[in-house]
């Protein structure tokens, strides 16, 4: 299993906020320290601005170098366009790993998926799985799919896809539930709401039924928006997922026989590092 990752994704932070650096910190020390899975460090790839002006305007691009907040969930950190970058290299990386037929799991923040051609919001500066996807089809492949399970639906991977007909997105997340949009199905977009409450059996069979579906999609490649704050301890969300449900997700994507790269996103409990493992396990058979 290759882990893409770099320190310096953990040396900005704001005082109170969920997405904070002991979200990598603490999981690169767990899978450092475990002997369940063999792992290989590396870093995420170097980023062209063509790459990033597939997936969002030049308007948002300049406006991550303004220095001020863009709203009250996602602060301008210093040289946070640079750090998003790094998420962006490890998706690329990921992407490079998975053509090459090996699995690979890009562990950086920020998040991504919530980050819309134009807009910074939700904690996402740029969306690091559209990007890749995108670079996917630019180098020739005719049909990728996007696989989120984050608990919060993808509005921005969605907004930056949404019409392609080389593409397709698969959510599934809470509903009602930030940030408001992914209620319904439409063009190339295969949304699963759940509702808040639900049991872990209803939201476990959503998961089973978007599966399904983009098995028969056909994909020749599945890019994971992997969020963890579906489980039942989050405190982002009222779901009920367990640990064992993050290692089934991941053998369901080794047994689609096709090439998959994940791409952290959500998950801010404390059990993040013990989910990751388990869905890296799942991931390889393990």
């Amino acid at each position: 299993m290759i882990i893409i990752t770099d320190r310096r994704c953990t040396e900005y932070s704001q005082a109170g906020h969920p997405e904070r650096p002991a979200r990598v910190a603490r999981t690169v020390e767990r899978l450092s320290g475990q002997n369940i899975l063999p792992v290989i460090w590396a870093a995420p790839t170097a980023v062209r601005e063509e790459q990033l002006r597939r997936a969002h305007s030049g308007n948002l691009l300049e406006r991550l170098t303004l220095g001020y907040d863009f709203d009250t969930d996602t602060p301008a950190h210093p040289d946070i366009r640079a750090h998003a970058e790094r998420s962006v290299g490890g998706a690329l990386h990921g992407l490079d790993a998975a053509l090459k037929g090996e699995a690979a799991f890009s562990l950086l923040r920020p998040p991504g998926h919530h980050a819309t051609r134009d807009r910074v919001m939700g904690f996402c500066y740029l969306n690091a799985i559209a990007i890749a996807v995108l670079e996917a089809l630019a180098r020739g492949r005719k049909r990728v799919a996007v696989f989120d399970f984050d608990v919060h639906h993808g509005n921005g991977t969605e907004d930056i896809l949404r019409g392609r007909p080389d593409c397709a997105f698969f959510s599934v997340h809470q509903f009602p539930a930030y940030p408001g949009t992914g209620e319904s199905s439409h063009e190339n977009i295969h949304n699963y709401p759940v509702p808040p409450g639900a049991p872990r059996e209803e939201y476990r069979q959503a998961l089973t039924d978007a599966l399904a579906e983009m098995k028969r999609y056909g994909p020749e490649l599945v890019a994971v928006s992997a969020g963890f704050d579906a489980y039942r301890q989050d405190p982002l969300s009222d779901a009920a997922l367990e640990e064992d449900d993050f290692h089934w997700l991941g053998d369901s994507f080794r047994k689609l026989g096709v090439p998959v790269f994940s791409v952290l996103e959500g998950g801010y409990s404390t059990a993040l590092p013990d989910l990751i493992l388990a869905y890296l396990c799942g991931l390889t058979g393990r």
